[in-house]
Protein backbone atom coordinates (compact mmCIF):
# COMPACT_ATOMS: atom_id res chain seq x y z
CA UNK A 1 0.00 0.00 0.00
CA UNK A 2 1.74 3.51 -1.28
CA UNK A 3 0.12 6.86 -0.94
CA UNK A 4 0.36 10.06 -2.18
CA UNK A 5 -0.53 13.95 -1.79
CA UNK A 6 -0.53 17.03 -3.89
CA UNK A 7 -1.30 19.84 -1.51
CA UNK A 8 -1.95 23.74 -2.01
CA UNK A 9 -3.40 23.23 -5.80
CA UNK A 10 -5.65 25.95 -7.46
CA UNK A 11 -8.87 23.76 -8.62
CA UNK A 12 -12.11 24.19 -7.20
CA UNK A 13 -12.46 21.38 -4.62
CA UNK A 14 -16.17 20.87 -5.69
CA UNK A 15 -15.31 20.60 -9.36
CA UNK A 16 -12.47 17.79 -8.68
CA UNK A 17 -14.50 15.77 -6.49
CA UNK A 18 -16.65 14.83 -9.54
CA UNK A 19 -13.69 12.90 -10.79
CA UNK A 20 -12.74 11.15 -7.89
CA UNK A 21 -15.74 9.49 -7.06
CA UNK A 22 -15.81 8.18 -10.56
CA UNK A 23 -12.07 6.74 -10.36
CA UNK A 24 -12.39 5.35 -6.45
CA UNK A 25 -12.12 1.63 -6.52
CA UNK A 26 -10.94 1.46 -10.21
CA UNK A 27 -7.78 -0.40 -11.58
CA UNK A 28 -4.88 2.15 -11.50
CA UNK A 29 -4.43 1.21 -15.38
CA UNK A 30 -7.96 2.29 -16.06
CA UNK A 31 -8.21 5.06 -14.21
CA UNK A 32 -5.38 6.63 -15.87
CA UNK A 33 -6.93 5.66 -19.30
CA UNK A 34 -9.93 7.09 -18.43
CA UNK A 35 -8.28 10.66 -17.26
CA UNK A 36 -6.41 10.96 -20.07
CA UNK A 37 -9.63 11.77 -22.47
CA UNK A 38 -11.32 13.69 -19.71
CA UNK A 39 -11.55 17.41 -20.73
CA UNK A 40 -11.62 18.73 -17.73
CA UNK A 41 -8.69 20.80 -15.68
CA UNK A 42 -8.67 18.34 -12.53
CA UNK A 43 -8.19 15.51 -14.72
CA UNK A 44 -4.48 15.84 -15.55
CA UNK A 45 -3.78 16.78 -12.15
CA UNK A 46 -5.56 13.31 -10.49
CA UNK A 47 -3.35 11.71 -13.27
CA UNK A 48 -0.51 13.28 -12.02
CA UNK A 49 -0.59 12.33 -8.64
CA UNK A 50 -2.22 8.18 -9.06
CA UNK A 51 0.58 7.65 -10.76
CA UNK A 52 3.14 9.18 -7.93
CA UNK A 53 0.74 6.62 -5.97
CA UNK A 54 2.18 3.90 -7.99
CA UNK A 55 5.24 4.62 -8.35
CA UNK A 56 5.84 5.26 -4.63
CA UNK A 57 4.59 1.61 -4.41
CA UNK A 58 6.98 0.51 -6.89
CA UNK A 59 3.95 -1.08 -8.31
CA UNK A 60 2.75 -1.30 -12.19
CA UNK A 61 -0.48 0.20 -12.92
CA UNK A 62 -2.40 -2.90 -14.03
CA UNK A 63 -1.54 -4.64 -10.57
CA UNK A 64 -3.06 -2.31 -8.47
CA UNK A 65 -6.10 -0.67 -7.27
CA UNK A 66 -7.27 2.68 -5.91
CA UNK A 67 -8.26 2.45 -2.36
CA UNK A 68 -9.66 5.96 -1.76
CA UNK A 69 -8.90 9.15 -3.59
CA UNK A 70 -9.98 12.11 -1.70
CA UNK A 71 -10.23 15.81 -2.37
CA UNK A 72 -9.86 18.37 0.93
CA UNK A 73 -10.37 22.07 1.17
CA UNK A 74 -7.43 24.22 0.93
CA UNK A 75 -7.05 27.99 2.21
CA UNK A 76 -9.12 30.28 -0.30
CA UNK A 77 -7.27 33.02 -1.95
CA UNK A 78 -9.22 36.48 -1.93
CA UNK A 79 -8.59 39.47 -4.55
CA UNK A 80 -10.38 42.35 -5.67
CA UNK A 81 -11.40 44.19 -8.84
CA UNK A 82 -12.38 47.48 -9.11
CA UNK A 83 -16.51 48.37 -10.43
CA UNK A 84 -18.74 51.52 -10.80
CA UNK A 85 -18.86 54.15 -8.17
CA UNK A 86 -15.93 53.89 -6.60
CA UNK A 87 -17.10 50.16 -5.35
CA UNK A 88 -15.24 46.73 -5.42
CA UNK A 89 -15.89 42.98 -6.15
CA UNK A 90 -14.53 40.16 -4.45
CA UNK A 91 -12.67 37.46 -6.31
CA UNK A 92 -12.18 33.89 -4.35
CA UNK A 93 -9.57 31.39 -6.03
CA UNK A 94 -10.17 28.14 -3.91
CA UNK A 95 -7.50 26.04 -3.71
CA UNK A 96 -7.64 22.04 -2.74
CA UNK A 97 -5.34 19.39 -1.25
CA UNK A 98 -5.60 15.68 -3.79
CA UNK A 99 -4.96 12.42 -1.77
CA UNK A 100 -4.66 8.93 -3.35
CA UNK A 101 -4.21 5.38 -1.38
CA UNK A 102 -3.11 2.79 -3.83
CA UNK A 103 -2.70 -0.88 -2.79
CA UNK A 104 -2.64 -4.29 -4.95
CA UNK A 105 -5.78 -6.29 -5.60
CA UNK A 106 -5.07 -9.43 -4.25
CA UNK A 107 -4.47 -7.21 -0.47
CA UNK A 108 -7.49 -5.39 -0.71
CA UNK A 109 -9.53 -9.11 -1.11
CA UNK A 110 -7.60 -10.58 1.72
CA UNK A 111 -8.55 -7.77 4.36
CA UNK A 112 -12.13 -8.17 3.50
CA UNK A 113 -11.90 -11.66 4.22
CA UNK A 114 -10.05 -11.62 7.12
CA UNK A 115 -12.33 -8.83 8.78
CA UNK A 116 -15.14 -11.24 7.63
CA UNK A 117 -13.36 -14.31 9.54
CA UNK A 118 -12.45 -12.40 12.79
CA UNK A 119 -16.48 -11.32 12.92
CA UNK A 120 -17.50 -14.71 12.58
CA UNK A 121 -15.27 -15.95 15.35
CA UNK A 122 -16.07 -13.60 17.82
CA UNK A 123 -19.82 -14.51 17.42
CA UNK A 124 -19.30 -18.14 17.97
CA UNK A 125 -16.88 -17.19 21.24
CA UNK A 126 -19.97 -15.25 22.82
CA UNK A 127 -22.85 -17.64 23.15
CA UNK A 128 -26.48 -16.23 24.09
CA UNK A 129 -27.09 -17.08 27.65
CA UNK A 130 -30.27 -19.13 28.15
CA UNK A 131 -32.83 -18.34 30.52
CA UNK A 132 -33.74 -20.47 33.11
CA UNK A 133 -37.51 -21.67 33.63
CA UNK A 134 -36.79 -21.94 37.41
CA UNK A 135 -35.59 -18.28 37.98
CA UNK A 136 -38.83 -17.10 36.18
CA UNK A 137 -41.10 -19.83 38.52
CA UNK A 138 -39.54 -18.22 41.52
CA UNK A 139 -40.49 -14.70 40.47
CA UNK A 140 -44.02 -15.57 39.66
CA UNK A 141 -44.89 -17.03 42.69
CA UNK A 142 -43.29 -14.17 44.98
CA UNK A 143 -45.16 -11.47 42.74
CA UNK A 144 -49.14 -12.64 44.50
CA UNK A 145 -48.18 -11.97 47.92
CA UNK A 146 -46.95 -8.63 47.24
CA UNK A 147 -49.51 -7.80 45.61
CA UNK A 148 -52.12 -8.90 48.48
CA UNK A 149 -49.75 -6.68 50.83
CA UNK A 150 -50.13 -3.77 48.94
CA UNK A 151 -54.22 -4.20 48.58
CA UNK A 152 -55.18 -4.54 51.96
CA UNK A 153 -52.24 -1.31 52.58
CA UNK A 154 -54.92 0.44 50.36
CA UNK A 155 -58.45 -0.51 51.52
CA UNK A 156 -56.80 0.83 55.23
CA UNK A 157 -55.80 4.17 53.76
CA UNK A 158 -58.88 4.81 51.65
CA UNK A 159 -61.00 3.85 55.53
CA UNK A 160 -58.92 6.39 57.01
CA UNK A 161 -59.02 8.92 54.62
CA UNK A 162 -63.01 8.70 53.91
CA UNK A 163 -64.38 10.69 57.08
CA UNK A 164 -61.98 13.57 56.61
CA UNK A 165 -63.44 13.95 52.78
CA UNK A 166 -66.94 13.84 54.28
CA UNK A 167 -66.23 16.77 56.81
CA UNK A 168 -64.70 18.95 53.96
CA UNK A 169 -67.26 18.93 51.69
CA UNK A 170 -69.68 19.79 54.60
CA UNK A 171 -67.83 22.91 55.17
CA UNK A 172 -67.73 23.93 51.90
CA UNK A 173 -71.25 23.53 51.31
CA UNK A 174 -71.90 25.77 54.45
CA UNK A 175 -69.40 28.19 52.89
CA UNK A 176 -71.28 28.14 49.66
CA UNK A 177 -74.58 28.59 51.13
CA UNK A 178 -73.29 31.22 53.24
CA UNK A 179 -73.04 34.37 50.58
CA UNK A 180 -76.60 34.06 49.00
CA UNK A 181 -78.26 34.54 52.11
CA UNK A 182 -76.37 37.78 52.35
CA UNK A 183 -76.82 38.89 48.74
CA UNK A 184 -81.17 37.99 49.48
CA UNK A 185 -80.86 40.13 52.06
CA UNK A 186 -79.48 42.60 50.58
CA UNK A 187 -81.73 42.39 47.83
CA UNK A 188 -84.70 43.05 49.90
CA UNK A 189 -83.68 45.93 52.00
CA UNK A 190 -82.94 48.04 48.66
CA UNK A 191 -86.40 50.05 47.67
CA UNK A 192 -87.31 52.09 45.13
CA UNK A 193 -86.92 55.88 45.14
CA UNK A 194 -89.85 57.50 43.73
CA UNK A 195 -87.80 60.98 43.50
CA UNK A 196 -85.89 59.27 40.85
CA UNK A 197 -88.06 60.63 37.79
CA UNK A 198 -85.20 58.04 35.32
CA UNK A 199 -87.58 55.40 36.32
CA UNK A 200 -89.75 56.44 33.57
CA UNK A 201 -88.76 55.21 29.75
CA UNK A 202 -87.46 58.28 27.46
CA UNK A 203 -86.70 60.31 31.04
CA UNK A 204 -82.93 61.24 31.27
CA UNK A 205 -81.17 62.95 33.34
CA UNK A 206 -81.13 66.14 30.97
CA UNK A 207 -85.78 65.98 30.61
CA UNK A 208 -85.50 65.27 34.99
CA UNK A 209 -83.71 68.45 35.30
CA UNK A 210 -86.57 70.38 32.73
CA UNK A 211 -89.42 68.66 34.83
CA UNK A 212 -87.75 69.61 38.22
CA UNK A 213 -87.85 73.27 37.15
CA UNK A 214 -91.44 73.06 36.01
CA UNK A 215 -91.81 71.57 39.81
CA UNK A 216 -92.37 68.20 39.06
CA UNK A 217 -89.67 66.36 41.10
CA UNK A 218 -90.92 62.51 42.01
CA UNK A 219 -93.03 59.69 40.14
CA UNK A 220 -96.14 60.20 42.32
CA UNK A 221 -96.81 64.05 40.68
CA UNK A 222 -96.68 62.47 37.63
CA UNK A 223 -99.31 59.75 38.33
CA UNK A 224 -101.92 62.57 39.18
CA UNK A 225 -101.18 64.83 36.19
CA UNK A 226 -103.88 65.60 34.06
CA UNK A 227 -104.59 65.68 30.56
CA UNK A 228 -103.78 69.84 30.58
CA UNK A 229 -101.05 69.68 32.61
CA UNK A 230 -99.63 67.27 30.44
CA UNK A 231 -100.22 69.33 26.81
CA UNK A 232 -98.47 72.40 29.35
CA UNK A 233 -95.50 70.41 29.65
CA UNK A 234 -95.17 69.51 25.81
CA UNK A 235 -95.20 73.14 25.02
CA UNK A 236 -92.69 73.80 27.69
CA UNK A 237 -90.32 71.11 27.37
CA UNK A 238 -90.82 70.40 23.44
CA UNK A 239 -90.89 66.87 24.30
CA UNK A 240 -90.90 64.71 20.16
CA UNK A 241 -93.32 61.48 20.54
CA UNK A 242 -95.73 59.67 22.41
CA UNK A 243 -93.40 58.72 25.09
CA UNK A 244 -95.01 61.18 27.87
CA UNK A 245 -98.62 58.95 27.13
CA UNK A 246 -97.07 56.32 28.67
CA UNK A 247 -95.24 58.20 31.63
CA UNK A 248 -98.85 57.82 34.14
CA UNK A 249 -99.35 54.26 33.33
CA UNK A 250 -95.42 53.62 33.93
CA UNK A 251 -95.60 55.89 37.65
CA UNK A 252 -98.82 53.99 38.74
CA UNK A 253 -97.14 50.57 38.18
CA UNK A 254 -94.29 51.57 39.89
CA UNK A 255 -96.51 53.07 43.02
CA UNK A 256 -98.14 49.56 43.21
CA UNK A 257 -94.89 47.79 43.27
CA UNK A 258 -93.89 50.90 46.34
CA UNK A 259 -96.82 49.67 48.05
CA UNK A 260 -95.86 46.09 48.06
CA UNK A 261 -92.72 46.48 48.93
CA UNK A 262 -93.34 48.24 51.82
Amino acid sequence: MSTATLKFIRLSPTKARLLTREVQGMNAELALASLEFAPNKAAGIIAKVIASAVANGGFEPEEVEIVSCRVDKGPVLKRFRPRARGSASRILKPTSHIFVEVAPAGKKDDSKKGAKNASKETAKKTPAKKSTKSDSKADSKKAPAKTAETKTADKKETTKTAPAKKADSKVADTKAKAPVKKAETKVSSSKTDLTDLTLLSGVGPAVARSLNAEGITSVEQVAKLTKAELEELDANIGIKGDVKDKWQAEAKEILKNYKKES
